[in-house]
């Protein structure tokens, strides 16, 4: 059993830095791991990253954060997929 989990954070702010994402996940929990998706080029920011949690408040960080609004941008927060797994189809 897995004991903490990745959650992608998307639609960030491109000028978002580590603080500021990780004072948005520390109400929920410890921030194990933090990393912002850069491009290997330029070095800007991709709008993206992933957090790691502790596995019993993942959840209630995708609950509560999933829309929010940080400088404008509305957040996508969700459980992050094995790479090349699929993602389920969302229904608007």
């Amino acid at each position: 059993m897995r004991d903490d989990r990745n959650i992608y954070i998307g639609s960030l702010p491109l000028d978002a830095d580590e603080s500021e994402v990780r004072g948005l996940f520390a109400p929920y929990g410890d921030v194990l791991k933090l990393t912002l998706i850069r491009d290997h080029e330029t070095g800007e920011s991709r709008g993206f990253g992933f957090v790691k949690l502790p596995e019993e408040c993942v959840q209630a960080a995708v609950d509560g954060l999933d829309g929010v609004e940080l400088r404008g941008c509305r957040v996508r927060v969700n459980v992050a997929r094995d790479k090349g797994q699929k993602a389920p189809r969302r229904r608007y």
